[in-house]
C-alpha cells in the first residue's frame, strides 16, 4: 500500500430527507470517481439521520449516530426537512445538535456567478463566513432550554447571544479564508443599534485582525449590505457576520447567481472535522422527479475535500477537489447538462453525467 493509501479518510454519508436521497448519492458518486482518479483511499460510512431514521430506528437522531460521526474525518449531510416531521419527542431537528456537539462554529458559504445560467450579475466571486452557534437562533444559543420564550400569552422574548470567544473564532476562520483569496475582509454588523452585541462582534474581529496585517478590513452596516449586494456584489470578496445576518444575506446572495440550487456550504470548526452541507432545503415538492439541481451538494462535497487537503496537507484530497471543479465547470457551461432552474434542458442525471465526463477529460489532459 502506498503512502496515499495509508492516508485514508473516513467520510460519513447522511442523506437527510426528500431530495437529499438524490443529491447526496450523486455527490458521493462524483467524489468516489475523483478519489479513484487522485489515488485517495476513502472509507465511506452510511449514517442514519432524518425521517428515514425515524421510520427505521425510531429517532431522527438515532442512538450511536453522534459517536459514529465523532470517529469520522468529516461527513456529507443532505438537506433536512424537519418542518414536516411529526410533532413527537423522537422527531428532532439534527442541525443544531451537530453544530454544537462538534463545535462547527463557522458556516462558509461561497457565491459565484457562472455564465449563461441566469445570474443577475456577472463577475461575482465572494465567500460569506457566517457564525454558526450563537446569535438569535434559539435552538443553539443556550446550553439548556431555549433562547426564545413567552412569559405571557401576548409577549414573546427572543434572546440574542454574542460572545467574544464565538466572535473571535469565526473572525479568525474568515481572516484565514480572506488571506487565501484577495486579502480583503468585510465585517457586516449593526453596531449603530445593537451597540453591545454587534459592538462586541466588531471589537473581537478587529482584535483578531492584528494577527493578519496583510488583510485589508472594512465595515458595512447590514441593511446597507443588503442594498449593496443587489447593486454591486462584485465589490466584495470575503465577508464575516453574525448568525442571523449571515443566514439572510447568503440567501440573498444565492438569489443573485441562480438560486439556492447554486448555494453550497461547509461547516468548519476548531478541530479537524468538517461537514459538507448545501444551504437549500429538502424540497419535498420536487423529490423523486429527477430535476433537483445537485450543484450545491456536489460543490459542498468538493469544498469538504479541498478544506481537508489544506487542513491536513493531503495532496490527493486537493487533487480530488481540482478534478471535481473541472467537471463541475464543464457541466455548468453546457445547457444540456444543466437543470431547468439554471436555464438548462437537462435532468439531474444529465448534470451528474456531464460532471463525470468533464472530470474524465480533466484527468486525461492532466
Amino acid at each position: 500500500m502506498n503512502e496515499t493509501k495509508k492516508a485514508a479518510l473516513k467520510i460519513g454519508i447522511l442523506e437527510g430527507d426528500d431530495i437529499g436521497h438524490e443529491v447526496v448519492p450523486a455527490s458521493v458518486r462524483i467524489a468516489k470517481a475523483a478519489a479513484e482518479a487522485a489515488g485517495m483511499a476513502i472509507d465511506w460510512v452510511d449514517v442514519p439521520i432524518g425521517r428515514r431514521a425515524l421510520d427505521t430506528h425510531g429517532f431522527t437522531m438515532p442512538e450511536g449516530t453522534l459517536d459514529t460521526l465523532g470517529a469520522l474525518d468529516g461527513w456529507i449531510l443532505g438537506p433536512i426537512g424537519h418542518r414536516e416531521y411529526p410533532k413527537i419527542p423522537e422527531a428532532i431537528n439534527p442541525h443544531p445538535i451537530l453544530r454544537k456537539r462538534f463545535d462547527l462554529f463557522a458556516n462558509v458559504r461561497p457565491t459565484r456567478s457562472f455564465p449563461g445560467i441566469g445570474c443577475l450579475h456577472e463577475g461575482i466571486d465572494m465567500v460569506i463566513v457566517r457564525e454558526n452557534n450563537e446569535g438569535f437562533q434559539p435552538d443553539r444559543n443556550v446550553v439548556a432550554g431555549s433562547g426564545e420564550f413567552r412569559p405571557t400569552h401576548d409577549v414573546t422574548i427572543s434572546v440574542r447571544v454574542i460572545t467574544v470567544e464565538g466572535s473571535s473564532k469565526v473572525a479568525r476562520a474568515a481572516f484565514e479564508i480572506a488571506r487565501s483569496r484577495e486579502k480583503r475582509l468585510t465585517l457586516v454588523h449593526k453596531n449603530t443599534v445593537y451597540k453591545l452585541g454587534c459592538g462586541m462582534f466588531v471589537d473581537a474581529c478587529y482584535a483578531v485582525a492584528k494577527e493578519f496585517p496583510d488583510v485589508e478590513v472594512d465595515e458595512v452596516i447590514v441593511d446597507t449590505m443588503a442594498l449593496r449586494l443587489v447593486r454591486e456584489p462584485q465589490r466584495f470578496d470575503t465577508v464575516v457576520t453574525t448568525n442571523m445576518f449571515g443566514d439572510i444575506l447568503t440567501d440573498e446572495a444565492a438569489g443573485l447567481v441562480g438560486g439556492l440550487g447554486m448555494a453550497p456550504g461547509l461547516c468548519i470548526g476548531r478541530g479537524s472535522i468538517a461537514m459538507a452541507q448545501a444551504t437549500h432545503g429538502s424540497a419535498p415538492d420536487i423529490a423523486g422527479k429527477g430535476i433537483a439541481n445537485p450543484y450545491a451538494m456536489i460543490e459542498s462535497t468538493r469544498m469538504l475535500f479541498d478544506w481537508m487537503g489544506h487542513n491536513r496537507k493531503m495532496d490527493a484530497a486537493l487533487e480530488m477537489s481540482r478534478i471535481m471543479k473541472s467537471g463541475i465547470d464543464a457541466a455548468l457551461a453546457d445547457p444540456a447538462t444543466r437543470t431547468p432552474d439554471i436555464r438548462g434542458t437537462g435532468t439531474q442525471a444529465d448534470m451528474v453525467e456531464g460532471i463525470l465526463r468533464g472530470m474524465e477529460k480533466a484527468v486525461a489532459h492532466a
